[in-house]
């Protein structure tokens, strides 16, 4: 009996060890809401490389011995960093790598049971999705992020992001549908734990507002859309101001203003290579398209287009592409 009980207590002394504490599991968070913010107005290739540095720390954590709260902790932490990943890599326009950090931030979600970290897993892999060309997948995974229970700003996004993919189809009454769900949810928007990339502001609404406003017909609506926000709202990223400055451009062609198009470019043009992320490269390249086919402002469009041509060529992902420090 003796030594039954002896080995009863080398177990317990075994199970109450821990190779993490509170104090690391406190900074591995602050170090994502860090990264999180960092991540709308800095380096993108650099911010890439810090995540991934901090995601290889916490995997080594979770293949030695904690105690199970404390692995629900480190789950927490792997699932918003591959969720980072994620989003970064996708907006290299690496959408096969994306798609799997997705996978994997979506199971880190599930080993941990973490209603907040579903939602914003479902959201990450609905944008992927929806820059895939997969756009039923990408209403499907918004409408599933929609059915938790959280308390921060994601409902917002995800029905923002099911009227893009419904307006991307030509689905207009759904896509408004969904955005007035969006509008709803914005009136009394909680606290995010995260923030900074896991957020949705009323600037980063707009965008999305904008962008399906002139997807279903409505050119006017989405130029006043895009300038209150523009001028009246704080940035949400440099990403998404990019966006919203095209938006504005095209609006301005719908409305047959040449020149309005081209002074709401200019901000877009003067953006620096390494900020250059593939979401705003594709909506620069439409957007040259759409000049092409309707032969805005002759000899000057004929120039404009040529030097999106080089905006585009000259990009974050062809440097990240190309270097050891981007995704892989």
């Amino acid at each position: 009996m003796q030594a039954a009980a002896e080995e009863s207590a080398a177990w317990a002394s075994w199970a109450e060890a821990s190779n993490v504490g509170e104090i690391a599991i406190e900074q591995f968070m602050a170090d994502i809401r860090a990264l999180s913010r960092d991540y709308l107005t800095g380096d993108p290739a650099a911010l890439f490389a810090r995540t991934r540095h901090l995601r290889d720390r916490v995997f080594a954590l979770l293949e030695g011995h904690q105690h199970p709260r404390q692995s629900a902790d480190l789950y927490v932490a792997s699932g918003y960093l591959c969720g980072l990943l994620a989003w970064m890599s996708s907006d290299f326009g690496c959408l096969r790598d994306a798609d799997t950090q997705g996978r994997t931030a979506w199971l880190c979600a599930e080993l941990a049971g973490h209603n907040e970290l579903w939602a914003w897993v479902l959201s990450i892999r609905s944008k992927i999705a929806f820059w895939d060309g997969r756009l039923r997948d990408a209403i499907t995974h918004a409408r599933r992020g929609a059915s938790y229970t959280t308390t921060g700003t994601v409902s917002t996004l995800l029905a923002c992001q099911e009227a893009d993919a419904w307006s991307q189809l030509g689905a207009a009454a759904e896509a408004r549908a969904a955005l007035t769900r969006a509008e709803n949810e914005d009136t009394a928007p909680g606290h995010d734990d995260i923030g900074g990339l896991f957020s949705c502001s009323a600037y980063r609404r707009a965008n999305y507002n904008s962008a399906v406003q002139l997807r279903t017909g409505d050119p006017a609506a989405a130029l006043h859309t895009a300038l209150d926000a523009v001028t009246t709202q704080q940035p949400h990223s440099y990403g998404t101001s990019a966006q919203m400055h095209i938006a504005m451009a095209q609006a301005h062609l719908a409305l047959r203003d040449s020149d309005g198009a081209t002074d709401a470019l200019r901000p877009v043009l003067a953006m620096p290579p390494d900020h250059r992320l593939e979401p705003v490269i594709r909506r620069m390249r439409d957007l040259s398209t759409t000049m092409a086919r309707t032969r805005a402002s002759g000899a000057a469009g004929a120039a404009l287009r040529g030097e999106i041509n080089d905006w585009c060529t000259d990009s974050a992902p062809r440097a990240a592409l190309s270097s050891d420090t981007g995704p892989a």
